[in-house]
């Protein structure tokens, strides 16, 4: 396997030139997701992360195409699915995840149709479906780099309401809480994370990327402040690692990324401090005992006088 300082050295070599970007793709996209990720692990909306996710990716095919931008393609089409959403969940008949479930399926299915009309099919819809970061242009870094900046803008300026909205819906919307629209932006930045990592890992193993970190940091604290600087945090350590253990092995860099993301979360769930499955069989173990001991010193006396015959 190849050592880190070789893989640094890799880094500036100007033969190279894609993987330094890939890098910087991997990890930007890594840290807004990580950063997105907390609101949607918050109020238990993976589902819709999938959903995004697929929605996006008739924008892409689209772009993809009339050989437009990738991001700004996928950013559409993710745009409109997640409108769509927001405005038919209004009709409680239905539950959420049923429209949700609707759409995202016939958006997929939609993508599929537009890009089978272009050449080389097969190819571009591995491309779309596992991701292609050696092969990034230039243009979709920048286009990249700036989305992920309005969207960490956007959540720092909205994240009260995000968090109001998260904990207690019902009682934001008696207070006056515009839920809908809060709903809404937060559909639309979910969609902005999702066509950033869409390239790093691609449609199928996007969603790790939104979920993985954000729910590793659940497991290690109960601070939400903590949980945001920890997501980004793993998710771009778990990037750099997954591109050097692709590097070294030639092996798909998208799916090498999520294997990393998942044995941090499984080191979490044994080994967490507080929460991890160890501490919690320890206390577990911990508070019988002390049940058993306060028993014992309960029935002591009784057992005392039982051996003295009843006598003081």
């Amino acid at each position: 396997m190849m050592s880190p300082i070789d893989f640094f050295i890799d880094l500036f070599n100007p033969d190279l030139a894609f993987l330094p970007k890939a890098l910087a793709v991997a990890v930007m996209s890594s840290i807004v997701c990580g950063v997105v990720g907390t609101y949607v692990v918050l109020r238990g909306m993976a589902f819709i992360g999938d959903a995004v996710a697929h929605a996006v990716f008739p924008g892409l095919a689209v772009a993809f195409v009339v050989s437009g931008n990738l991001v700004l393609g996928g950013t559409l089409g993710g745009i409109l699915t997640a409108i769509l959403i927001a405005v038919f969940s209004q009709n409680r008949r239905l539950k959420e995840d049923s429209i949700i479930g609707v759409f995202f399926v016939a958006a997929f299915a939609l993508g599929i149709v537009i890009i089978s009309q272009a050449p080389g099919y097969a190819g571009s819809l591995q491309q779309f479906l596992f991701g292609s970061i050696t092969g990034i242009p230039d243009s979709d870094l920048f286009v990249a780099a700036g989305m992920g900046l309005i969207v960490l803008a956007a959540l720092f300026a909205f994240h009260k309401e995000f968090v109001t909205i998260s904990l207690d819906r019902e009682s934001a919307q008696a207070m006056g809480v515009p839920v809908f629209w809060l709903d809404l932006v937060l559909y639309v930045l979910v969609t902005l994370a999702v066509v950033i990592s869409v390239q790093t890992i691609g449609n199928i193993l996007v969603l790790a990327l939104l979920i993985t970190p954000a729910a590793t940091a659940r497991l290690l604290t109960d601070r939400l402040g903590i949980m945001m600087t920890l997501a980004p945090i793993i998710g771009g350590a778990s990037a750099l690692i997954g591109l050097y253990v692709s590097w070294s092995w030639d092996v798909p860099t998208g799916g090498t990324i999520v294997l990393v993301l998942t044995a941090a979360f499984l080191a979490a769930w044994f080994f967490a401090p507080r929460n991890g499955l160890i501490a919690r069989s320890v206390r577990g173990r911990r508070a019988a005992d002390s049940a058993s001991r306060e028993a014992s010193e309960e029935t002591a006396p009784a057992r005392d006088l039982v051996r003295t015959g009843g006598m003081p």
